[in-house]
């Protein structure tokens, strides 16, 4: 595999020509969505990815790494991949700040998405997440990252009944090197900006929203985003937090799959 390339695997439905590409959030890698392969094989082809600094791409872009983080850095990335794999088109499924990377793909290349569906969705920051950032921009040079992390993780998911997904991230996050933990962090102080010309600017693109109902930081900035959309759509998943997909497994996929399959077309894949 090309080192200007992120790590990625994919796996072959025997007939569909459907593409369903998981992102997943900072910190966390490919590995988040062990709950959801076994459910979306039977249906769809499958692209999972490591964003850059994650995973096992956490090796690569070693010319990159002077510079600044942007969305549409990230995000070019995955379409750099699109393109390697000759993928026209696929359905995108996000949890947490890879829901922003997918709408971001969705501005920058529309025709390249079917659908899009953002599990514990990031659409703005509220002013309790807006301080910690603040503060955590303000300590990231004196404080070792992962205690910076592991804070931010027991904020967002503080339940008992999400110790499952705090942990699993926290465990992914380790694998983070301190800088790349920087600059994944600069890039979430940049997301109130960008997500309000989301929000004011919506896309004909069929959107699903999966929430927890005790994503306290996160669900009410995602009520008011459906509202306005007249192509969003929301699903909340009762006594459940920020991580949905690991979380409530069995809804998240019978719920997605469901609005996917309500968009599937046969589209070819781009000619070699």
């Amino acid at each position: 595999m090309s080192d200007t390339l992120l790590f990625h695997k994919t796996f072959h439905h025997p007939s569909s020509k459907d593409w369903v590409v998981f992102v997943h959030g900072a910190g966390g890698s490919s590995s988040i969505w062990f709950k959801q392969i076994k459910a979306y094989k039977e249906h769809f082809n499958i692209l999972l990815l490591d964003l850059r600094g994650h995973g096992k791409s956490n090796s690569m872009f070693k010319d990159m790494i002077a510079n600044p983080y942007t969305f549409k850095a990230v995000t070019t990335d995955i379409i750099q991949v699109l393109n390697h794999l000759k993928i026209q088109s696929a359905h995108f499924v996000g949890i947490s700040l890879g829901t922003i990377i997918i709408r971001n793909l969705a501005e920058l290349a529309p025709e390249r998405v079917k659908t899009m569906v953002l599990g514990g969705a990031v659409t703005r920051l509220n002013a309790r997440s807006q301080i910690l950032v603040k503060l955590g921009n303000l300590c990231k040079h004196i404080i070792p990252y992962m205690w910076l992390y592991e804070l931010f993780a027991y904020i967002v998911m503080p339940q008992k009944t999400q110790k499952e997904s705090r942990l699993l991230f926290v465990n992914e996050a380790k694998k983070l090197c301190q800088q790349e933990f920087k600059r994944w962090f600069k890039l979430a102080a940049d997301v109130n900006p960008i997500m309000k010309y989301f929000k004011e600017k919506e896309l004909s693109i069929p959107t699903l929203y999966l929430m927890g109902e005790n994503d306290y930081m996160f669900i009410k900035p995602v009520k008011e985003m459906v509202k306005r959309h007249e192509h969003s759509y929301l699903t909340e998943f009762d006594d459940c937090g920020h991580v949905c997909n690991v979380e409530r497994p069995d809804e998240f996929n019978h719920h997605s799959i469901a609005f996917i399959q309500r968009y599937q077309a046969e589209l070819p894949t781009l000619s070699a």
